[in-house]
């Protein structure tokens, strides 16, 4: 059996996240937290207390992107800059790739042109720049804003930024795929083990 965790924000949580371990079948353990990792230093800061939960996979998938790109104060600032978005994504892509086998990225998905604090262009310019370095560090890219984007009416809900029931299969289906695409490549005999042991959280600031 293959230990796989998902990390993501709510495209992940109430998202494809429901459905990818059905898919995946009984040859896969999913670990996945009950939280939503919101945005890129949230999800850096949580992989301190998942650590433990995290122990054991091989495979990690995460998306992180939609919340340090929108403009949710409407001043016309990004909740994150794109610079401080890069340090701490690649803070993250650091500590996965020294622990775990397989890291997938996947892209964040486009919203509905009439979304009052997200845009495409800006997304498309998040993704793309952090898809770069990240492929220089040779991370799997899930590039589900394309995916996405190529029916964004039908795969995006009501509320111009959530997966629609259509855009949750569509998603779910991909990342299993490119799950069990990782997964195929693994050495059975050169499993990594995490270079941190997960104590608890004692002492540190909770």
């Amino acid at each position: 059996m293959i230990k796989v965790t998902l990390l993501g924000d709510s495209i992940r949580q109430i998202g494809y996240g429901n459905v990818v371990p059905e898919l995946l079948g009984d040859k896969y353990e999913v670990f996945q937290p009950d939280d939503n990792c919101r945005f890129a230093k949230y999800t850096l800061r949580g992989l301190f207390d998942w650590a433990g939960d995290m122990q054991g996979s091989r495979i990690v998938h995460f998306n992180c992107g939609l919340w340090d790109i929108c403009d949710i104060m409407d001043d016309g600032e990004h909740f994150t800059s794109l610079s401080e978005y890069t340090e701490n994504m690649l803070r993250i892509a650091d500590i996965l790739l020294s622990r775990y086998e397989k890291v997938i990225f996947a892209t964040s998905t486009p919203v509905k042109p009439s979304n009052p604090h997200n845009k495409n262009e800006v997304i498309e310019e998040y993704n793309n720049h952090i898809v770069e370095k990240f492929k220089e560090r040779g991370i799997i890219i899930n590039d589900l804003y394309s995916l996405v984007a190529e029916d964004i009416e039908n795969n995006i809900c009501e509320d111009t930024i959530h997966l629609s029931d259509k855009g949750v299969k569509l998603c779910a289906e991909r990342v299993a795929e490119v799950i069990k695409t990782a997964a195929a490549e693994l050495d059975d005999n050169a499993v990594r083990e995490c270079k941190t042991v997960h104590k608890s959280t004692m002492g540190a600031p909770v």
